[in-house]
């Protein structure tokens, strides 16, 4: 009798926890599609056909050479804007080259990268850049098989409903047959985030040509003295850009762990911003970079800056990174082998971010422009010099030797004067148009 209703017992319970847990289960997760598109090799790999200014529509990285400024239109090309004056600059012209995304300059030569490809382009004149060279395969990107290569992903407005007992619940990214991929809906933010030398004329305008111009925080190119710099997945490839009729030559690569984003060259050390964490490398050597440590955090995308011993590292919520976090975070790099956190400040959702003198500018996305004094960077949250609301911010570059801050983000590009930090007075935009 005991053993019966022993047994009664442990059935109610069974019973009763899996009642517990079918009712448990009644949720539903979505997932947004961001397709896949596949281009012909045949239809990108074209000459360039310079196109007449365009409006901003979804602006993406930005880059500063001499008197010009590049801005990304996502996947799309780049515009050039005659920056003579940043009370009043002039769009110039457009590039149109399918899946661009990142750009760089050195002495008149743009490279900019075309899908699977690193193209070479002669800015003398920018009103009528010339396609110098194309360097084939620099990247790697899938293809089908039929001569087309996996160029980029939009948003669709499919969704995927699955419900709580499905086993892929929980995931952050689910990549089916098409090669689509499919983000929970939470959690999504859009695509986004030894030759001779040679001396080609400087841009018009009587402007004379420096030797290369400055990235944005959130660039995944680089220039290093003679050399570039191009992120690839989780490598880092090496190219020389003393062989100016055959375009930059492939050297080397070198693989870093944890997704790298970001790339910030500063005197002879390069500093890598990854899902992972930050990495240091001396460049002494620019052909053969060699680790030297990495600053480790919860998974983030985290652009970089440095300013003496102190990295200035964001990270953000929403992203391909998985991250959970808004925050920046002070490193102290006195000893480049031990990099050690000083002090983390919470954010909305920072993004790029330029430092120059003793402020550090943050594009913390929708929440705006934030301005800081770093003096003492154990009291930062207490010395907010400004905070501009009404923009979204992506990037921004403070330019050397002028108080002058230029900030993209999804409204447009904007400049600031910034002699007085305090009082950050807007000197033009350039809006973008839907």
């Amino acid at each position: 009798m005991k053993r019966i209703l022993l047994a009664s017992v442990l059935i109610t319970i069974v019973c009763f926890l899996q009642s517990c847990l079918k009712d448990e289960c009644t949720g539903t997760q979505f997932f947004i599609k961001q397709e896949a598109v596949w281009i012909a090799e045949s239809d990108f790999r074209i000459d360039l056909k310079v196109e007449a200014p365009r409006a901003l529509n979804n602006p993406g990285k930005i880059y500063s050479y001499g008197n010009y400024i590049f801005i990304n239109e996502r996947n799309e090309g780049i515009h050039i804007i005659d920056n003579s004056d940043n009370s009043n600059p002039k769009k110039v012209s457009f590039l149109p080259i399918d899946g661009n995304i990142d750009m760089a300059v050195k002495e008149n030569i743009l490279y900019a990268d075309n899908i699977s490809d690193l193209l070479s382009i002669n800015i003398s004149n920018p009103e009528s850049p010339e396609l110098i060279s194309r360097t084939e395969s620099i990247f790697d990107k899938p293809t089908d098989g039929n001569g087309n290569v996996l160029a980029y992903y939009v948003v669709v407005a499919d969704t995927l409903e699955l419900n709580c007992t499905d086993p892929r619940v929980g995931t952050q990214i689910i990549t089916d047959e098409e090669g689509n991929i499919w983000q929970p809906v939470d959690d999504f933010i859009s695509a986004e985030d030894g030759g001779p030398e040679y001396s080609p004329t400087g841009p018009q305008g009587g402007n004379t040509a420096q030797p290369s111009g400055v990235a944005g925080s959130m660039a995944s190119f680089a220039i290093f003295d003679c050399y570039l710099y191009v992120i690839d997945q989780n490598k880092v490839d090496i190219l020389d850009l003393r062989i100016e009729e055959e375009g930059p030559l492939f050297l080397n690569t070198f693989y870093v762990s944890g997704g790298i984003e970001t790339l910030f060259p500063y005197k002879d050390k390069l500093f890598i911003g990854s899902a992972s964490g930050m990495f240091i490398y001396d460049n002494a050597d620019p052909v053969n970079p060699q680790f030297l440590s990495n600053f480790t955090h919860a998974r983030a995308c985290d652009p970089v800056v440095v300013k003496d011993n102190y990295a200035f590292v964001t990270l953000r919520d929403g992203t391909w990174c998985e991250g959970f976090d808004n925050q920046l975070d002070v490193v102290d790099i006195t000893d480049l082998l031990n990099p050690r956190l000083v002090k983390t400040y919470p954010m909305d959702n920072p993004h790029g971010l330029a430092v120059q003198n003793n402020e550090l500018y943050l594009c913390d996305g929708a929440s705006g422009l934030k301005v800081f004094n770093i003096t003492d960077v154990n009291t930062i949250d207490q010395n907010q010099l400004t905070h501009i609301k009404n923009i979204d911010t992506y990037d921004a570059i403070a330019l050397p030797g002028k108080d002058v801050l230029l900030v993209i983000g999804a409204d447009g590009f904007y400049q600031y004067d910034i002699t007085d930090p305090e009082n950050l007075k807007e000197l033009s935009l350039i809006a973008v148009e839907q």
